[in-house]
């Protein structure tokens, strides 16, 4: 069977309304805007997340939050509640990236809230999980990405229909000057984490991989066994870049 990998990218704190609303106009006029090869996702900060969402509404992308609460509402100055995401046309919401953990005091039990409560919403819950640079070199990666799997399924309500990706990002690997896992090692990651699900459920939840993903590794990351797609950063902020990696991943693939 031919593989239908999900290939998106976060925005992170980027992009004014006039950017946004160039990038959407160029990706809905696009061939790949309704292409059943793959699943596209974008993932806006907040400011612009309602008018992206409106922007990508004819299209097949699904549109996602960065972040969200666990609670539906509340005295919780700054944040965001999945009820509210859902309100402004989300669909998904990035849960647990590195960035979060490290700057804002993420947490395992903080990342199994939040995905129970975009799970308890019908939101796809893609959530990171990643070994640091610490881990990697003491050859602890598949204790941290344990730990890290075990506590994003445990407060789920499996009874009951569960949108969950599980993104693997080693830290090492991202943003500027990261390092990108050697396409074998990812798979091999991948591997683990498909194999650890499938043992508490029943059934493999897909794991998408992400970090220093670039126009020079997308095929060879996306040809992989275990690799369901790829959560792209600053290769993909510009419409034209991601569109060229969607283009060479589908193709590859077809």
């Amino acid at each position: 069977m031919t593989k239908r990998p999900w290939i998106g990218t976060s925005w992170k704190m980027n992009k004014t309304v006039a950017e946004a609303d160039a990038f959407c106009e160029t990706v809905a006029r696009s061939p790949f805007a309704r292409d059943d090869r793959a699943q596209l996702f974008v993932i806006p900060p907040f400011t612009v997340l309602y008018r992206v969402a409106q922007a990508l509404d004819e299209t097949d992308l699904i549109v996602g939050a960065q972040n969200a609460h666990w609670k539906d509402a509340g005295a919780w100055t700054g944040e965001v509640s999945p009820v509210q995401v859902k309100d402004c046309g989300g669909r998904l919401v990035e849960i647990g990236h590195s960035e979060r953990r490290e700057h804002f005091g993420e947490t395992d039990e903080t990342v199994a809230l939040k995905t129970e409560a975009a799970v308890r919403h019908g939101l796809v819950a893609l959530v990171c999980i990643g070994d640091t640079r610490e881990e990697y070199d003491a050859g602890r990666t598949a204790e941290a990405l344990r730990r890290q799997t075990e506590a994003l399924i445990s407060r789920v309500d499996w009874s009951r229909p569960a949108k969950v990706v599980v993104a693997y990002e080693p830290v090492w690997s991202i943003g500027e000057g990261g390092t990108p896992a050697e396409p074998g090692f990812a798979d091999e990651q991948h591997a683990r984490i498909k194999e650890l699900t499938r043992e508490k459920l029943g059934f493999a939840l897909p794991v998408l991989y992400g970090g220093s993903v670039n126009p020079g590794n997308c095929v060879e990351l996306a040809a992989q066994d275990h690799i369901d797609g790829l959560f792209i950063g600053r290769s993909a902020w510009n419409a034209e870049g991601y569109l060229s990696i969607v283009s060479d991943v589908v193709s590859s693939l077809s």
